[in-house]
């Protein structure tokens, strides 16, 4: 097999290669032993009929399809390898000649683009507070109050700010009843916000049993279309008055609903939980930043292809986890009123970060020199087996070379965000 690479444009070429005759004889045979039991030949039962009678009745090219599917995936993979190209796009293939001497086929591909690194080290980082605030502390034990309340039921006065309220309502648009506008024995948290405009308040002050006409406008961004920005008219009806009657909060408290004595101690450990999840977020957030800086300081030129295909992983990921709920992709677009263009567009400015990221981060990891130790190559994999609960022995018996070189690409490319972050010039947070 014979093989060559014409530049067309950046990062794309036309990759020509050709299949000789006998191993797209080997296909043609493979097309004729598939195909053979649904052609009729006169005189003969179907799958009996010699394959020159077909081919001289049909012509060759019935057999052409399934012959060039048999040869075309080796035959391109050995051209893409013997011309050292990385290949960064599905190929868009051509069968430029097919005759006794064999195939000939074109691929158009876009190839991995030329990075150079640019500064990667003193980048800039505003240092978060790490503190934990009053307020926080206050907001997590509010928390743990409202899993505790008790429900109470009200019947001597009207609804105030903060109960729960429950009624019967049904929308009306020029006194046209609209869909999705009515509820039966819908509890309301009065101050919540559940419901749109002043709908809340309207209620403050009624009693049970009493009809409330609610006039309120829609916003003029409401995720419905035909009701954005229209006035509506709600009549409701007041079944029933509840409020929350929340626990106080000391060391009886404390003993009833955690495995801690006292408040204090509680409190201590509420805390340095929440301190621990700030620094979580702060490391995560000086990543995001690093990588920002670094992908504006790196010059590269990515093919569209590139961030295409990430997102097509990235929808076919979500598309296999709705799977697992019983959901299609199909389903789920139309539900939330989506299309698949617009979950692309959505998908799009992630991608196109995480791409020209990987690349930037590739170049530093190259500038740098790192490699991937056999310690490291194996703790990733016992890490890959841990998470996917198999064993590391049999994980480690399949993995191909491929999957190899993936994974030490991928121990270098974090090797490479560490000594960026780990670069970093951090600078006090403005007061």
């Amino acid at each position: 097999m014979s093989s060559t690479v014409e530049k067309i444009e950046a990062n794309k070429v036309k990759l020509t290669f050709s299949v000789d005759a006998d191993r797209f004889e080997e296909g043609m045979k493979y097309s004729y032993n598939k195909n053979k039991n649904k052609i009729n030949v006169q005189g003969f039962r179907k799958g009996k009929a010699p394959r020159k009678l077909i081919e001289a009745q049909y012509g060759k090219a019935i057999f052409y399809d399934d012959a060039i599917n048999f040869v075309l995936p080796d035959a391109y993979e050995s051209a893409v390898k013997e011309n050292g190209l990385d290949v960064v796009s599905k190929p868009e293939i051509d069968v430029t000649a097919i005759d006794d001497n064999g195939v000939t086929f074109t691929a158009e591909v876009y190839t991995k683009p030329e990075v150079k690194a640019g500064t990667y080290k003193g980048l800039t980082f505003e240092k978060p507070d790490l503190e934990v605030s009053d307020e926080e502390l206050e907001l997590e034990l509010k928390k743990d109050q409202e899993k505790n309340a008790r429900i109470i039921t009200v019947t001597d006065r009207p609804v105030q700010d903060g109960d729960i309220a429950t009624i019967d309502f049904k929308g009306y648009i020029d006194d046209v009843a609209f869909e999705g506008g009515e509820g039966k024995d819908f509890d309301l948290e009065i101050g919540s916000h559940t419901f749109i405009d002043t709908f809340e308040e309207q209620l403050v002050g009624k009693s049970i049993g009493d009809d409330v006409t609610v006039n309120v406008t829609f916003p003029e961004n409401y995720g419905k279309t035909d009701l954005a920005g229209k006035p509506a008219k709600f009549e409701v009806e007041i079944k029933e008055i509840k409020y929350k009657e929340y626990p106080e909060l000391n060391d009886e408290f404390v003993q009833d609903t955690t495995e801690f004595e006292t408040l204090e101690e509680y409190k201590n450990d509420i805390v340095g939980k929440l301190l621990a999840q700030k620094q979580i977020a702060a490391k995560n957030a000086k990543q995001e930043s690093v990588l920002t800086q670094l992908i504006d300081n790196t010059e590269m030129d990515v093919p569209d292809a590139m961030i295409e295909n990430d997102i097509d992983i990235k929808i076919n990921e979500f598309s296999r986890n709705i799977q697992q709920q019983g959901l299609s992709l199909d389903m789920y677009l139309e539900y939330m009123g989506q299309n698949i263009q617009a979950m692309r567009d959505a998908y799009r400015p992630m991608s196109e970060k995480q791409v020209k990221g990987r690349l930037a981060l590739e170049a530093v990891a190259k500038a740098e020199g790192f490699d991937a130790t056999e310690e490291e190559i194996d703790a990733e994999i016992k890490r890959i087996a841990e998470s996917y609960g198999m064993e590391y022995d049999k994980l480690k018996d399949v993995i191909r070379e491929e999957d190899r070189k993936n994974l030490i690409e991928d121990i270098k490319v974090q090797k490479a965000l560490d000594f960026v972050t780990d670069n970093v010039v951090e600078a006090p947070a403005e007061a």
